[in-house]
């Protein structure tokens, strides 16, 4: 079904290619039915895998190494005199050339000889190093005398490693997947070879690398996976700047601590605060959020202060830029909070197998006691819902946001039940979203901190 849609459609980049294995052992090619099912799915190229290690050949197949070259080279004959474009992917080629260099040379030169477009050489179980893959690479070029395709596995963790020898040593092909998903450890990650490719070693490959970000983050939602923070390039880490020496580094010569401009990937710089923060990283951070500041103000001194005395009590600010930008507006007097807490209980109750939280908030919004009560899934949803309900009559807006994600962190585990708790809360209007956090050895207390400090940043936007 997917090639016969396949078929329909004009691609303007892509080439769809069937993917089989050569003819079986003692058959003829025309009566094989997995190679006639590769011509019925009319794709413009078809890929075949063939066997090259000895020990697959006469343990896994059963044939003798001669049929093994006969079924290679019959099988890319009969796809290329239909007019396919074939390329063959030699299996295990690197873990056979170790035993048997001369019959792995005899395999791809089958498949050469026999007319195959391209030949891939296949680090298949992913243990090679890139100095054995750059080696035998030059080798099968200058056996050949072609260019041919790598194919790496990343089971050792050098998957782009080794497929950047390969290139290095005559691979013009590169194969892979989007964010290195694949079997196992996973497959070459295509998202780090191609700026590495085109930006590192000049290799024109006529891509728009500032849609890289987008490719990587649209491909995990698809695939349902969470987007690794820290992936070369990509990641959300990529460019983000903590310590105050690098910070004030950045500001002067943002190369002198980032490899390429993260724009070039579609990336951003990111400037964090945390303890190991300097002057350099509040001026930028707050920069950004619209304060302007002289160096060595008085103010960022003063800021500076309150985060790393926040930051000793286990409050992190990398993931609540929300509730930085409060602590700036309360240090410079540019706060007056929307509402005051008086009160609040929360209560648990289960009956004959029905649980149900119940949370009461008394505040003072205008001068005026607001007193509401409301029930929710959990302690923190029922102290959501009631603190919305309150806010409601004077704070329509309030409805307009939700809360997205909540995560909950045990400070410091060792003081067992008496630890202290970091509450980081997601929220969002529908357009943007915004971090807070709260910190408290009761859990309800921080997670109350947190949100609140999520409903003044929206009704401190909103003004």
């Amino acid at each position: 079904a997917f090639f016969e849609e396949a078929s329909k459609r004009t691609w303007k980049n892509a080439k769809i290619t069937a993917f089989g294995m050569t003819r079986r052992g003692k058959l003829k090619v025309e009566d094989d039915p997995q190679v006639q099912m590769l011509l019925d799915a009319k794709t413009p190229v078809v890929t075949i895998v063939g066997k090259t290690w000895p020990l697959h050949v006469t343990e896994v197949f059963g044939v003798t190494l001669e049929e093994n070259l006969a079924m290679i080279a019959d099988t890319v004959a009969y796809l290329k005199s239909h007019g396919r474009e074939v390329l063959y992917d030699a299996e295990h080629f690197f873990d056979s050339f170790k035993e048997d260099p001369d019959y792995s040379l005899k395999t791809v030169k089958a498949a050469s000889d026999a007319g195959a477009d391209l030949i891939v050489l296949c680090e298949t179980n992913g243990g090679a190093l890139p100095e054995f893959v750059g080696e035998v690479t030059a080798k099968v070029v200058a056996h050949l005398g072609r260019p041919v395709g790598i194919h790496t596995h990343n089971d050792g963790g050098v998957g782009v490693a080794n497929a950047l020898a390969a290139v290095r040593a005559g691979a013009n092909q590169v194969q892979g997947t989007i964010n290195g998903y694949g079997e196992r450890v996973g497959n070459c990650n295509l998202i780090t070879i191609m700026p590495t490719l085109q930006l590192k070693m000049g290799i024109d490959l006529g891509l728009d690398l500032t849609r890289l970000r987008e490719l990587s983050s649209f491909v995990a939602e698809m695939a349902n996976v969470q987007p690794e923070i820290r992936a070369p390039y990509v990641g959300v880490a990529a460019f983000t700047h903590k310590g105050g020496l690098h910070v004030h580094a950045v500001q002067k010569l943002a190369r002198s601590y980032e490899h390429i401009d993260p724009a070039l990937v579609g990336n951003e710089r990111i400037i964090t605060i945390s303890d190991m923060s300097g002057q350099s990283n509040v001026l930028v951070r707050a920069e950004a959020m619209g304060f302007k500041f002289a160096k060595g103000a008085p103010e960022v001194q003063t800021i500076l202060a309150e985060v790393k005395r926040l930051e000793s009590e286990g409050y992190e600010f990398e993931a609540a830029e929300a509730s930085f930008e409060l602590l700036i507006r309360k240090q410079l007097k540019q706060h007056t909070p929307s509402f005051q807490l008086l009160e609040y209980h929360v209560s648990h109750r289960h009956r004959a197998g029905n649980e149900t939280c119940e949370a009461t908030v008394k505040l003072l919004i205008n001068g005026e006691k607001v007193y509401t009560v409301d029930e929710g899934d959990g302690p923190v949803n029922a102290l959501d819902n009631a603190l919305r309900k309150a806010l409601s009559p004077a704070y329509p807006a309030v409805a307009k946001m939700r809360l997205e994600d909540y995560k909950v962190r045990i400070i410091d585990s060792g003081s067992g039940t008496a630890a202290k708790t970091r509450v980081l809360v997601v929220s969002s209007n529908g357009e943007r979203t915004w971090g807070t956090v709260g910190v408290s050895t009761n859990i309800i207390d921080a997670s109350w901190e947190a949100l609140v400090d999520a409903i003044e940043y929206f009704l401190v936007k909103k003004a």
